[in-house]
């Protein structure tokens, strides 16, 4: 009766081991590879991972602004309406990030038109009507929406204004008293149009004619979105990069985490036998969660967040190299293969969490000191050592305990101690 209860018990463990292991792999395959079911497609990483300017070419702005004292909530007002300027014209994966005291940096993977870049970031977005007299009647805070149609009857651009509350019955005024005359619109002292009251309008829309196309339209509809900046910002550097460079790098550095990966995998096989078998396993649940997670919270990977990534899989396999170290050392004191592991893991766990904290600490520093590539090398690092910790003392010593368990781990020779098997 005790043999079948732990022949079953055997049975069990190496069916939940065999089925994490096919778990593990297959989501690394549709990680890595994709694929295709019932007409719904599983995007791989390379398809859904944000890829920063270093990757894919694109635009990377350095505005910097006028003004001497400038306050922190202006520059983080301005921050913040830089961002929800450059993403409403249409460009994504946009990172707007302060440097310094008076600047902020626009960073457009993707975009190659610098100029138009620039000068839409600079302006400050101030919109204002006036009328035959010069007084101004109705300005941007009036505005609660403005986006850019075309008109039913010309079939040309124009934006379309809908106007808040306060704005409603100053425009049903201004229209109201300037009848037959025309009322000017202004963007940043700019006439963008002149259009001449023919009627009163009461129900807050008003239309601006005089875009020379489409793409001019949406841009000064995202400026009036966007409002005004509360300061004055000029361009103090702007970098291009290529399409080409970020094409010939993610491949080489793809390929060398690749042959990284395996000659990782192949000594700890070669060295830890069976063990080392398990944490390549671990190991490759490790790189499939942290890039798991990179989709899911959205950060953009540049070359510098590359090399974090890839320095915290050396980091993950420190912690299996203390792991079985600590288990031979047990081993060999003549005690049971479950016993060692055991306390293997108890005493390298304090080891792998001591030396992870640290790194941790040195990634915040980096992150909240550091700038642009810098802060995405500390956001990649921080992320793969958390992920490091968690497979190495959660899913690795899992695998490990069912591999015994089922009689796959039996004899101490696979870890590479000598002498006979040693029994639970």
């Amino acid at each position: 009766m005790k043999a079948q209860s732990k022949h079953k018990h055997k049975r069990k463990s190496a069916i939940i081991f065999i089925l994490c292991v096919v778990a593990i792999f297959s989501l690394a395959f549709i990680g890595f590879k994709g694929f295709k079911i019932a007409g719904y497609e599983f995007k791989s990483f390379d398809k859904v991972i944000t890829k920063g300017l270093d990757l894919q070419g694109g635009v990377s702005v350095l505005m910097e602004i006028k003004d001497e004292d400038v306050k922190k909530e202006d520059l983080e007002k301005t921050r913040q309406l830089l961002a929800l300027r450059v993403n409403k014209l249409g460009v994504s994966e946009t990172t707007v990030t302060t440097e310094g005291q008076k600047r902020i940096r626009v960073d457009i993977p993707g975009a190659f038109d610098s100029s138009d870049i620039v000068k839409n970031l600079t302006k400050s977005g101030k919109l204002e009507f006036k009328d035959s007299e010069g007084s101004v009647v109705l300005e941007g805070k009036d505005v609660s929406k403005a986006t850019a149609i075309l008109d039913n009857q010309t079939n040309k651009p124009v934006i379309s204004l809908e106007l808040n509350d306060d704005g409603k019955g100053k425009f049903a005024e201004a229209t109201g008293n300037n009848i037959g005359k025309k009322i000017t619109i202004f963007m940043d002292e700019d006439e963008i149009s002149s259009p001449v009251v023919e009627t009163k309008i009461a129900d807050g829309k008003a239309i601006i004619s005089g875009s020379e196309n489409l793409k001019e339209a949406q841009n000064t509809a995202s400026l009036i979105n966007s409002g005004a900046l509360p300061v004055a910002l000029e361009s103090v550097s702007v970098k291009n990069v290529g399409a080409q460079l970020g094409a010939e790098a993610l491949p080489n550095a793809l390929k060398a985490g690749a042959v990284g990966i395996a000659l990782i995998f192949m000594f700890m096989i070669a060295y830890y036998r069976v063990p080392g078998l398990i944490a390549s396993i671990a190991l490759v649940a490790y790189v499939t969660l942290v890039l798991l997670i990179f989709v899911e919270v959205g950060a953009t990977l540049t070359l510098p967040g590359i090399a974090g990534f890839l320095l915290t899989i050396g980091m993950a396999v420190d912690a299996n190299v203390l792991i079985f170290e600590r288990t031979k050392e047990e081993l060999s004191k003549g005690i049971s293969i479950k016993s060692a592991i055991k306390k293997g893991f108890e005493n390298a766990a304090s080891s792998i969490i001591d030396s992870n904290v640290t790194t941790i600490i040195a990634a915040l520093v980096l992150y909240f000191v550091g700038t642009g590539a810098v802060k995405g090398f500390a956001a990649t690092l921080m992320i793969g050592v958390f992920v490091s910790m968690f497979t190495a003392l959660v899913i690795t010593k899992k695998l490990i305990n069912l591999s015994v368990e089922m009689g796959f781990l039996k004899n101490i020779s696979q870890f590479r101690v000598k002498g006979g098997s040693k029994d639970a």
